[in-house]
């Protein structure tokens, strides 16, 4: 098993955020958590990464044990992440945008770079824009692109799709299949819960810090609760369930799921 979470514990101060949350994610797997606002999928996300301090439990990634590992060489040990919010840089250009991705690494980016143009057309074009000035839409790209900047076994992505008009969320969803196929494993917050259980190959559902129901996401897709609960009560080929609005994952701003 590439990523192992076992009963992870996270506290703000004195609200338990999470409350012994246990998950897996398989080389090679799209793996996506979906829940209400509050329902502690962001700071799993934060957790896994090295951004929250675990207060009990443990994370093994890749055969190791990195409960207690720093963020930075989470990095180094190959987990990205693509946060809510985007986090680009506006005063820098999107092709340096993206090389701040792979600051942790040495040697000619070329290959990296040339890889990340194919996949985003459009930061090719723009390469040389200002971050600050794209779109929130090829922010998104550029955020994605960053973190695959650092050539990580594991992608986290936090909301890809919030905020974006519906054709763009289209165009995010099939680029992540494709970081997919071409062997990146994936694990995915969306609050978009029905595109993001299409794409997942498994699932959890998470509520007020707790994993409730865990599945094959075909399952959970078919399941009333999950449909009534996540998917506007609407059949997998309806239209999809209306986006939740953004709010606080927790008790400690600007976390958020």
């Amino acid at each position: 098993m590439l990523l192992e979470i076992e009963d992870i514990r996270v506290h703000y101060g004195k609200v338990e955020a999470l409350k012994g949350i246990s998950l897996e994610v398989a080389e090679g797997e799209i793996v996506t958590l979906i829940g209400g606002n509050g329902a502690g999928k962001t700071t799993t996300l934060k957790t896994i990464s090295g951004l929250r301090k675990l207060s009990a439990g443990r994370i093994r990634f890749d055969g190791s044990d990195i409960s207690k590992m720093p963020g930075h060489k989470r990095v180094l040990a190959g987990i990205g992440q693509s946060p809510e919010g985007r986090g680009v840089f506006p005063g820098m250009t999107v092709e340096d945008n993206l090389l701040m991705g792979a600051y942790s690494r040495r040697g000619n980016f070329d290959k990296d770079l040339a890889e990340v143009y194919e996949l985003f057309e459009r930061l090719a074009q723009r390469k040389t824009q200002m971050g600050g000035t794209m779109s929130g839409g090829e922010q998104q790209m550029v955020a994605i692109g960053r973190a695959l900047m650092a050539k990580p076994k594991v992608l986290l992505l936090d909301e890809p799709s919030m905020g974006l008009a519906p054709k763009l969320v289209q165009q995010i969803f099939s680029i992540i299949e494709e970081i997919n196929r071409r062997g990146t494993t994936v694990l995915l917050v969306e609050q978009n819960a029905q595109q993001a259980l299409k794409l997942a190959h498994r699932a959890y559902v998470l509520e007020t810090g707790k994993v409730v129901k865990s599945a094959p996401a075909a399952t959970l897709l078919d399941d009333p609760e999950v449909r009534a609960a996540y998917l506007g009560g609407e059949l997998p080929s309806e239209t999809a369930a209306a986006e939740e609005p953004g709010s606080p994952d927790s008790a400690a701003p600007p976390s958020k799921a």
